[in-house]
């Protein structure tokens, strides 16, 4: 069994790795252990302990292989020291009158040998995979079976049997040189034949030639990832590094053949040799803003050649090929996560996630499952959206619990029955209407969902008991202009005013249950956002439309949004008094919607305004030219969480909430929209929309 201590993304990774088992899991735990070995560890390091192999313990499950290695392990040490005994005593008749007495001694000798080697994990450990630690283990080993020898020879058998030293102080020297040689050549010999047979199978496998691209230790994961046979069809022939360190060397016996800048070069020089070079690899360090990413993609598709990435192992993702989106470009380097916080709020807890077939709600619950959690109950109006997320969740092989079910957060009386028999500990609302344009023409609709429905789920989680909730809200609800702002704003407040009023009535005790708000503007690649529609339109030929060019949105990787929201939900949860339940995430610096059109168009080989047009439409009902993230009454907070910011809620009572509810609901009934929109601008002053 491999304990090792690793970043958090890794945790992750190995969880998912260690849920599969057999061979898959060995290679995910040797690969961990060599990650931990470079020091490949660009995040918060996580405190608790990852046992890789539930199902191999040391004290159970040991196999034949391990058996057979433990018989070698005997044989090589019975080896080492008959043949250091020989050579220190030259065969002569020292040597044959002291062989009765060695034999006499040997059985305890191995007996004992066995038990260290067992204490060591000589024998459980996969000869696949031996690398630097293994080696440093073996050393380990026979250092204290030469100590073992030493105590025999100079405390039992010299002044009880012989009257003088048995074994001398030169054999047992010679011993440890033996012993370190003899356990780890028939590894060593196994882990190289293993090697060349992946080698092998490669290229009769017609693999690719393939160059890779980044920093020296990510290109050493993926060639390990090569060698395992993780990775398949790969041929790797050099690599390119953004590092002046790195050039002119060797990583695992591949040149590092130049800097990024010589990409074009080291392409052209294989084509003049008949090695064509099929594809790129670009590793987590050629994503980084100094190593050009961009440049990079351009001249890989002008010279025709196929491009992959390599996610980052802190993200959680499995080591395996990916294509390169646009979206991988686009961002400033993602915010740091505190995985080991994560996984201890959602370890071992019973979860329900609203709107959980949606582009947000999936990837929450696939870092629900990825985290730990017992259960997790999905709950989702679009019989596909569930369909396809239940469906995803079940090819990971996790031992969650996970449960899908049709319902809608209008219907309260559906929702507090699914809650009260599911009993949850946290619920994520992610349920809701989002599309600006189609809210402003049919914003009563935003108001059944996005209003009366997060207050249906808020109530319903407290009426389960659950420990908190959490409502995925956004930017636009911050001084709205829209009716998705406005919608979300009044929902936010709900949610305040009812976490304000537990608050008060736990006395000094922490609250019954938290509710909190987590906003955060454009996600890339989610449902209806901007990228998917100018890829379109680009694949289309264009033109890309542009409402305006002074336009300018935060954008964030679904991903990082998620593990966000989950981050927020451990400070909320984790102060006993707490002034703060609104959290906006750091999204960095907001970008100007033209100049993401033009870059997309450049990654796609293009060029603005000659291949592809740019043409703006004007802006739409509902929208303004930039977002904000705090209100003017909201004071921010600072709470030491990296990427997350969080503001002091400003919300009326929830006796005057209750009554706007009320006459919400009257004029829902009834169709008053005159009434629908007074009530709400009396409830946000600052709404102004022009929605008709």
């Amino acid at each position: 069994m491999h304990v090792v201590d690793v970043a958090g993304g890794m945790v992750i990774w190995a969880q998912q790795a260690d849920a599969k088992m057999g061979e898959a899991g060995s290679r995910a735990a040797a690969r961990l252990v060599s990650l931990v070995e470079m020091g490949y560890q660009r995040g918060q390091v996580a405190t608790n302990w990852i046992f890789i192999g539930r199902r191999m313990t040391r004290f159970s499950h040991l196999t034949l292989r391990n058996f057979l290695i433990a018989l070698h392990d005997l044989l090589a040490t019975t080896a080492a020291l008959f043949v250091a005994f020989y050579i220190r005593f030259e065969g002569g008749e020292g040597f044959f009158d002291r062989l009765p007495l060695l034999f006499q001694i040997l059985p305890y000798f191995l007996a004992f040998s066995v038990v260290v080697f067992f204490i060591f994990n000589l024998t459980t450990t996969k000869w696949r995979f031996i690398s630097l630690p293994d080696a440093l283990n073996i050393i380990r080993v026979s250092t204290m079976l030469t100590v073992a020898l030493l105590v025999l020879d100079y405390i039992f058998v010299a002044p009880n049997v012989r009257g003088a030293f048995f074994l001398g102080k030169v054999t047992i020297v010679l011993y440890w040189f033996f012993e370190i040689a003899f356990l780890s050549a028939a590894r060593m010999a196994y882990r190289y034949f293993r090697y060349t047979r992946v080698r092998r199978h490669a290229r009769n496998e017609d693999a690719a030639p393939t160059l890779l691209i980044g920093r020296a230790a990510d290109a050493e994961v993926l060639l390990r990832g090569i060698e395992s046979g993780a990775i398949k069809r790969i041929w790797p022939v050099g690599v390119v590094s953004p590092s002046a360190s790195d050039l002119g060397q060797f990583i695992r016996n591949l040149p590092v053949l130049g800097g990024i800048d010589d990409v074009e070069d080291v392409i052209a020089d294989f084509s003049k040799r008949n090695k064509a070079i099929a594809r790129i690899i670009m590793t987590p360090s050629a994503f980084e803003p100094e190593a050009h990413p961009e440049s990079i993609l351009m001249r890989a598709r002008k010279l025709g050649v196929i491009v992959n990435r390599m996610p980052s192992l802190e993200s959680g993702d499995t080591p395996r090929l990916m294509a390169v989106a646009v979206e991988d470009l686009l961002l400033r380097p993602s915010e740091k996560i505190d995985y080991a916080r994560l996984e201890a709020l959602i370890k071992g807890k019973s979860v329900i996630v609203t709107g959980g077939g949606g582009s947000i709600g999936s990837e929450i619950c696939e870092r629900v499952v990825a985290f730990g959690a017992a259960r997790l109950l999905i709950v989702e109006n679009s019989e596909p959206a569930l369909y396809a997320v239940t469906e995803a969740l079940a090819t990971h092989g996790s031992t969650a619990a996970i449960e899908g079910r049709i319902a809608d957060i209008r219907d309260r009386e559906r929702i507090t029955r699914l809650m009260t028999e599911f009993k949850p500990n946290i619920v994520f609302h992610a349920a809701a209407l989002k599309h600006v344009p189609i809210l402003e023409r049919d914003w009563s609709e935003g108001v059944k969902t996005n209003i009366f429905g997060s207050i249906n789920v808020a109530d319903a989680a407290l009426a389960a008991g659950a420990e908190a909730m959490v409502m995925i809200s956004t930017d636009k609800a911050i001084e709205p202009v829209s009716m998705l702002g406005l919608t979300k704003r009044f929902a936010e407040m709900y949610c305040q005013a009812l976490d304000r009023d537990l608050s008060v009535g736990g006395g000094r005790g922490k609250p019954p249950m938290r509710l909190i708000s987590v906003r955060f503007g454009n996600v890339l690649a989610s449902n209806g956002s901007v990228v998917p529609k100018f890829k379109a339109q680009i694949d289309a030929g264009g033109p890309v439309t542009v409402t305006h060019p002074d336009m300018v949105r935060y954008f964030m990787t679904i991903r990082e949004a998620c593990d966000l929201v989950i981050t927020a939900a451990t400070h909320a949860l984790g102060a006993v008094h707490s002034d703060v339940s609104v959290y906006v995430l750091n999204m960095g610096q907001p970008v100007k919607i033209v100049d993401l059109a033009e870059r997309m168009i450049r990654l796609s080989g293009l060029q603005p305004g000659y291949d592809i047009e740019i043409v703006f439409t004007g802006m739409r009902p509902g929208e303004r030219l930039h977002e904000i993230l705090f209100a003017s009454e909201e004071p921010t907070r600072e709470i030491g969480v990296a990427g997350i910011m969080a503001a002091q809620p400003n919300e009326p009572p929830m006796q005057t909430l209750r009554k706007w509810i009320v006459a919400l609901e009257q004029a829902i009934a009834c169709d008053d929209r005159a009434t629908i929109r007074r009530v709400l601008k009396d409830a946000v002053p600052e709404f102004g929309s022009t929605a008709a």
